[in-house]
């Protein structure tokens, strides 16, 4: 140990370069390998909050119920209903709940409701056509901090004062159910009792909810707002509901109004503390408490028996589904980098052995064993690597707070065991065995060893097979396949071995020619080329695989870009949309003067037009001016046709239909349209799609001039051509439409496409995937020049002095330098197009894409994988431009050297 502590101190001390080099490749590396899966935990787990925060509180939430038995003849109730109990079971509710499942005690609510809304016998409330006003009555625990008085008080109820037979009790409402319903502070309100005889209910106060949105009030909606509910079919016809908010002091007197009265525990969830991690965890303590132990455990005396609902689950799922569409996606570019970093810590290690070659066949020649310099080699290695690596981790650990330590300390630890290892394995490997000095280093020699046949045909079979089994199998079995994952890898494997084995016969046959031109310096830089050590295959492998994970990357970024613009242009239609139950003309002409609008398509909308054969059911009418709606269509491309076909003479109207409605209709004449307004249309064109037709079905589209009545004439939507309209001014314009404007933007729904941390999380990994593959492609591309520059220079100072002029020296340097690169770069191109090729049979963007939107809108339903010339072209020529440039600084550095230094330069005597 001694010894090696002395060797690894001199060493060190002598030669402080190498080994900052290394030590910060490694840190670098361990960074990258340790905030990977810290960063998939931590954009998974601020999804899964994003879920649970925006989710709506029934299906974030849970709920358990018990129902509240009817009083018997005597009034009296088989299980208490008072406030008292009510609360002790809802705090032991929310003490055991397990984790991770976390309450929010301020949402979380308790008290007893009727089920079914009941009906009031008062005239003075509001009766629309399909009845009279119905109630929900709730007593609501903890109304007084939920709301603040609008008006009047807070309802009241003493202890054990309200029975079955109370006659009258108080209540409060809402602010938005006053304003609907008509009521004020001091109204009352009557509702039958179920065993005979009415309920008073004493209007005593008008509140506003606090926080309206959290699940205090919005669990069960109508306690917030009165909905209209509908009667049953065939006269379907809209009644009123509204919410009287008891005190809970008042809770035994709704079973004697409603048999079917529920006492209520809702368990509002806290997900900030929530990991990706929690999962598992999560989804068991929501299995218990629905219908497991936990539930079995709640039962007591007061409440024997109770239900548990919860959306949670649900949520799970979905989110579970998301990110393994997700994944597979992340994984080819984590993947992909990660064989990008390890070939290049191989490299590093090899440069290093190749350059210390002289001093460590001095050491076996002096009875250094190869296991001893082994080694000594790996403890010079670790001194630099392990702090730096362990450096590494600890950054990603500071930056990425969150996510599973195990996964990124064992990332870690492979990139420093490989750092380490790379310069003792490589040195073993030299100096096995006693080598001639000045020897052949051609990556192909005129005869290979078999072992090494043997090696590469191993691994060309294994990974073609690989290959042929993914391309069988397909790629959309869900979740994260490492044979996905490895398949730019597989690609880039085969290419490598296939250009180290062939790409010396084209440069040789290249070289032909140019031996019969006048200057030598092209013949000397293709015959160099096709013999020069530094296309191997590693540095090939490090290239094409850096090269093909850029373009897979490349390309799912340019397929999500375009994926979201053909979305939002499928929702909205034109650049900005203004819908309205009706447009006059004068909003109409408003908006063209808006500031920024270039055109206007005004279209009346119509759903569920009778086209006769095969129903209503889905298909829309579009009534449109054809002059503006064609160029609209034209513009956006979006089924554009020649505005002349849907004018025509007399006769049928000319449509244009959806493939659907062109089935039903046929090729005759049919007529369509409501009772009161119907026309005659034919099949004029046939489109996938249309500009304004945003959700899935078929839609019809004609003349709006030419339809009967004024109804049809009137636009509903104006669709506006700008692309710097504002929502403000559109929505000034279009003020004195009936029913109020609604205005959607197209960028506004384009960028709702990535609300989604999943998706964001995702996108950036790209990102910073593409980057890190780029910086690794330059480091291979320098270190295989780097290994290639002591004989380079020596050659070159000898050249000088047979009268070979600087610029010469340098052009053939270049020149050298470029043919590989070339066959590297269309290689790792081919290799990216290959890969995107053989996974786009089965994996799909839309989730990464469009998030929940996907299968919202119209196109796109699936988005599927196509390769991007940019993103397969850019990286090659990156390369080139790399190598050529590496390679005129290291030709200048060269020829400003004296000749005489030079020409000792890689002299093995």
């Amino acid at each position: 140990m001694r010894a090696h502590a002395s060797w690894v101190r001199v060493r060190l001390r002598a030669a402080p370069g190498p080994a900052l080099a290394l030590a910060l490749l490694a840190l670098v590396t361990s960074f990258l390998a340790a905030a990977f899966p810290r960063a998939v935990d931590a954009y998974e787990g601020e999804g899964l909050r994003h879920e649970m925060r925006s989710a709506p509180p029934h299906r974030g939430g849970i709920e358990l119920s018990a129902p509240a038995a009817p009083p018997d003849g005597d009034g009296v109730l088989a299980e208490p209903l008072d406030a008292a109990r009510l609360a002790a079971h809802h705090r032991r509710i929310l003490a055991v709940l397990p984790a991770p499942l976390r309450a929010d005690t301020a949402q979380s609510a308790h008290g007893v409701r009727t089920t079914e809304p009941v009906a009031a016998t008062d005239d003075w409330l509001p009766r629309l056509e399909g009845g009279p006003t119905v109630f929900t009555l709730a007593a609501h625990a903890d109304l007084a901090r939920h709301a603040r008085i609008r008006s009047g008080r807070l309802p009241t109820a003493a202890d054990g004062a309200v029975t079955p037979t109370t006659p009258a009790v108080e209540a409060a409402v809402t602010t938005a159910t006053a304003r609907a319903l008509g009521i004020r502070a001091g109204a009352t309100v009557h509702v039958p009792k179920g065993l005979g005889g009415t309920l008073t209910v004493t209007v005593t106060g008008i509140v506003d909810p606090v926080r309206p949105d959290l699940s205090y009030w919005s669990y069960e909606p109508v306690l917030r707002t009165p909905a209209r509910l509908f009667t049953p079919p065939p006269v379907v016809e809209p009644y009123w509901h509204g919410a009287l908010l008891l005190p809970v002091g008042a809770a035994p007197v709704l079973p004697s109004v409603a048999p079917r009265a529920e006492a209520y525990w809702r368990v509002a969830t806290d997900p900030d503390d929530l990991r990706a991690g929690d999962r598992d965890g999560l989804r068991k303590a929501v299995a218990s408490l629905e219908s497991g132990p936990l539930l079995a455990g709640l039962g007591t005396p007061d409440v024997p028996e109770s239900y548990a609902t919860s959306g949670l689950d649900d949520l799970l799922a979905d989110h579970d589904r998301f990110t393994a569409a997700v994944g597979p996606v992340v994984a080819v570019a984590a993947l992909g980098v990660g064989t990008v970093a390890g070939v290049v810590l191989v490299m590093a290690g090899g440069l290093a052995a190749a350059h210390r070659r002289a001093e460590l066949s001095l050491l076996r020649a002096r009875g250094a064993s190869v296991r001893g310099l082994a080694g000594l080699l790996f403890a010079e290695t670790a001194v630099p690597v392990l702090p730096a690596a362990a450096l590494g981790c600890a950054a990603a650990f500071l930056l990425v707070p969150e996510g599973r330590p195990l996964p990124a300390l064992a990332a870690a630890a492979a990139v420093a065991l490989v750092a380490c290892a790379a310069l003792p394995l490589h040195a073993a490997r030299l100096h096995r065995r006693p080598q001639p000095a000045g020897g052949r280093e051609d990556p192909a020699p005129a005869r290979s060893s078999r072992r090494r046949t043997v090696a590469e045909l191993t691994l060309l079979v294994l990974a073609a097979a690989a290959v042929a089994a993914l391309r069988r199998r397909g790629t959309g079995t869900g979740g994260t396949d490492a044979l996905v994952a490895a398949a730019p890898v597989l690609v880039g494997l085969i290419a490598a071995l296939l250009l180290v084995r062939l790409h010396p016969l084209p440069l040789r046959l290249a070289a032909r020619p140019a031996a019969r031109g006048r200057g030598a310096v092209g013949f000397l830089a293709l015959a160099r080329a096709g013999r020069a050590p530094a296309l191997t295959a590693l540095p090939l492998l490090a290239l094409v695989v850096a090269l093909a994970t850029a373009a897979f990357g490349g390309s799912v970024l340019a397929g999500v870009d375009g994926a979201r613009d053909a979305a939002a242009l499928a929702a909205v239609g034109a650049d900005a949309r203004v819908d309205a139950e009706a447009l006059p003309a004068a909003v109409t002409d408003a908006v063209r003067r808006a500031p920024g609008v270039e055109d206007v398509a005004a279209v009346h909308r119509a759903h569920d037009l009778d086209v006769g054969e095969g129903g209503a059911e889905g298909v829309t009418l579009l009534a449109v001016d054809p002059d503006s709606y064609a160029r609209l269509a034209r513009r956006t491309g979006l089924g554009a046709f020649a505005a002349d076909r849907l004018r025509a003479g007399s006769g049928p109207l000319p449509a244009l239909v959806s493939p659907g409605v062109a089935a039903r209709l046929g090729t005759g004449q049919v007529d369509v349209g409501p009772p009161d307004g119907r026309f005659t249309v034919r099949v004029a064109l046939v489109r996938d799609s249309t500009p304004g037709h945003a959700v899935r079905g078929d839609f019809l589209v004609v003349d709006a001039s030419r339809l009967p009545g004024d109804r049809h004439r009137t636009p509903t939507t104006l669709l506006v051509t700008g692309a710097s309209t504002s929502a403000t001014a559109l929505r000034s314009a279009a003020r004195t439409a009936d029913g109020g404007a609604t205005v959607t933007l197209r960028s506004a729904e384009r960028a709702r496409l990535t609300d989604s941390p999943v998706q964001r999380g995702a996108e950036q990994v790209h990102i910073l995937a593409a980057a890190a593959a780029a910086g690794y492609a330059v480091l291979a591309v320098l270190l295989s020049l780097l290994r290639a520059a002591p004989e380079r220079t020596a050659l070159l100072a000898r050249l000088r002095t047979m009268g070979l002029t600087r610029r010469q020296g340098r052009g053939m340097l270049v020149r050298e330098s470029l043919p590989p690169a070339l066959l590297a770069a269309a290689g790792g191109a081919l290799a990216g197009w290959a890969a995107i090729r053989l996974l786009a049979a089965g994996l799909d963007l839309g989730p990464l894409a469009l998030g929940a939107a996907q299968g919202r809108h119209g196109p796109p339903e699936s988005v599927p994988l196509r390769a991007d010339a940019w993103s397969l072209l850019l990286p090659a020529a990156a390369v080139l431009v790399l190598t050529a440039g590496a390679a005129a600084v290291q030709a200048w550095a060269a020829t400003r050297r004296s000749t005489t230094t030079d020409l000792r330069a890689g002299d093995a005597r």
